[in-house]
């Protein structure tokens, strides 16, 4: 039996049915003043690591909770820790709190007020769904041993805002290394509204930018050969690319690489001196997203070199694959199966080609992000307006859900080192 089997083997513990049946009819019956927070931050989306109004909303939404509050230094972040009554080790729920450059148009009657930016994520829900755990908690104090340190994260769309939490002493903030880590992500579609879905090892993939520049020789377009074309050449590349990431790289453990900008010229009859490729990079193991820029380096350089030109290569990291402990996952099947039924908890088969910066906490610390449905009554999971459209509905229950599932993680994990 390998380390995971082991390690889900001695995970015994289970929360008594009677804290789950709480937690879950108390995440429903708070439902009401969760959503109403929702509808607040959903109508103020703020973009980036400055998030002035939704710091404020959270603040305000924690005053009366006591915890011991603190907001960051380089980012508009919130870290509040609430102690148990009793000693005990650390966990941490996260909440990310960044909106996207989309424009909405779901006609909700909470619509953005911000034009040109919406929280098409969802991380309005992910946001309240936080508040409304920090509230469960709080009402449970007196039989936690531990503490809960909760992560309200700006910029999660590209801006690396768990790092920048992490490196100002978010996973330390309860004055000891927190045990385990767990996040939720809202679907606007293909998971029903309140089911929960993950899985062991690799949920997310990495995602990197790869830039090439193909320095050539521009000239007249009637008299290619004394110039020194980059605009086939650039062409070659992106070809070539495809062929590489099917025969470097097991097919078991896939690379994606998608160019998603090519650039080159002014006038159809002038040849260019350069022209400009730009790429996401989406690997899904930490050995493969090793190797891939050296691999992508190699191939654009060497291409350019046979046709006689140049080429620069600038390769971005982005996010870091998400992986998930074994026993994580197995601890949140378990919890799930316990509130909501045995048809709950979707074991999602293959990971999701997106990223997120939630990677860089579980980098440090054994933890499960899982997802939780949240597409509309009445709407097809299948064919739903999916997260980023500007028309991504997503379902106020699901925050009961969320909320539900994130509290019954912190207290089983706390429970386990109080058993």
């Amino acid at each position: 039996m390998g380390q995971d089997g082991i390690r889900e083997q001695r995970q015994v513990t289970v929360l008594d049915e009677g804290v789950l049946t709480s937690l879950r009819d108390d995440a429903t019956a708070d439902l009401p003043r969760t959503a109403e927070l929702r509808h607040a931050l959903h109508r103020v989306p703020e973009r980036g690591l400055d998030l002035p109004l939704t710091q404020q909303l959270v603040l305000d939404a924690l005053a009366d909770l006591d915890l011991e509050v603190s907001t960051g230094q380089g980012l508009s972040s919130v870290t509040a820790v609430l102690r148990g009554a009793h000693p005990g080790p650390a966990v941490l729920l996260r909440g990310d709190m960044d909106a996207l450059p989309v424009t909405e148009q779901t006609g909700e009657p909470f619509t953005s007020e911000h034009e040109g930016v919406m929280h098409a994520c969802g991380h309005d829900l992910h946001v309240a769904g936080l508040v409304g755990a920090a509230r469960l908690l709080a009402a449970r104090r007196d039989s936690i041993a531990g503490s809960v340190v909760l992560m309200f994260q700006p910029g999660e769309e590209g801006y690396h805002g768990a790092r920048l939490m992490i490196e100002e002493g978010v996973l330390d903030a309860a004055g000891s290394r927190v045990v385990g880590a767990y996040g939720v992500h809202v679907m606007s579609s293909t998971l029903p509204a309140g089911a929960v879905a993950s899985r062991a090892g690799t949920l997310m993939a990495a995602s990197d930018t790869v830039r090439v520049t193909v320095e050539g020789r521009g000239g007249h377009g009637s008299k290619p050969y004394l110039a020194a074309d980059p605009v086939p050449v650039a062409a070659e590349m992106v070809l070539a690319l495809q062929a590489m990431v099917t025969r470097q790289f097991d097919v078991f453990d896939p690379v994606v690489v998608t160019v998603g900008r090519v650039a080159a010229g002014t006038k159809d009859n002038i040849i260019p001196d350069v022209a400009h490729l730009e790429a996401t990079v989406r690997t899904f193991s930490p050995a493969t997203h090793a190797a891939v820029p050296e691999r992508i380096a190699r191939l654009c350089e060497h291409v350019a070199a046979a046709h006689g030109l140049t080429a620069t290569v600038e390769y971005t990291r982005g996010y870091p694959v998400t992986v998930n402990d074994a026993a994580e996952v197995a601890r949140a099947r378990r919890l799930t199966h316990a509130l909501y039924g045995e048809g709950s908890w979707v074991e999602a088969e293959v990971p999701v080609p997106g990223a997120e910066d939630f990677s860089y906490v579980l980098e440090e610390v054994p933890g499960v992000f899982v997802f939780v449905g949240a597409t509309p009554e009445g709407h097809d999971p299948a064919t739903a307006p999916y997260n980023h459209s500007p028309r991504a509905r997503f379902a106020d229950e699901a925050l009961a859900t969320s909320a539900a599932v994130l509290a019954a993680l912190a207290l089983d994990r706390l429970a386990q080192d109080a058993g």
